[in-house]
């Protein structure tokens, strides 16, 4: 899984919802849907483009299908944003190890 692809899966508000359902555990393609604004055969087109993108995975039981968030595929999106996370961090710790004197104060040049 790469980022681009999970980010690319994600940037749709309705795969979003279908991906957040899925924080709860388990569901099958009918419970997802259930409540939304999109048919069965959208949310089954939805989670297709969410396990190409490494974020959802299924499993069979019994007759039907149940969709579950890959932890891997999340790791992955998640150790990328980290990244800017702990830039973030570095940054922050650098300024406040910085000599006083020579922080900016306000909005003074």
């Amino acid at each position: 899984m790469t980022y681009d692809l999970a980010l690319a899966a994600l940037a749709d508000p309705t795969r979003r919802q279908v991906f957040e359902r899925l924080a709860a555990g388990p569901r099958s393609v009918g419970a997802i849907a259930s409540g939304l604004p999109v048919s069965r055969p959208a949310v089954s087109q939805h989670l297709k483009v969410l396990r190409a993108a490494g974020l959802v995975a299924d499993r069979a039981q019994g007759t039907r299908r149940l969709y579950f968030i890959d932890r891997g595929g999340l790791a992955a999106l998640r150790a990328w944003l980290d990244r800017f996370w702990d830039d973030s961090l570095a940054a922050f710790q650098a300024e406040v190890e910085r000599p006083a004197t020579t922080r900016k104060k306000g909005n003074q040049p």
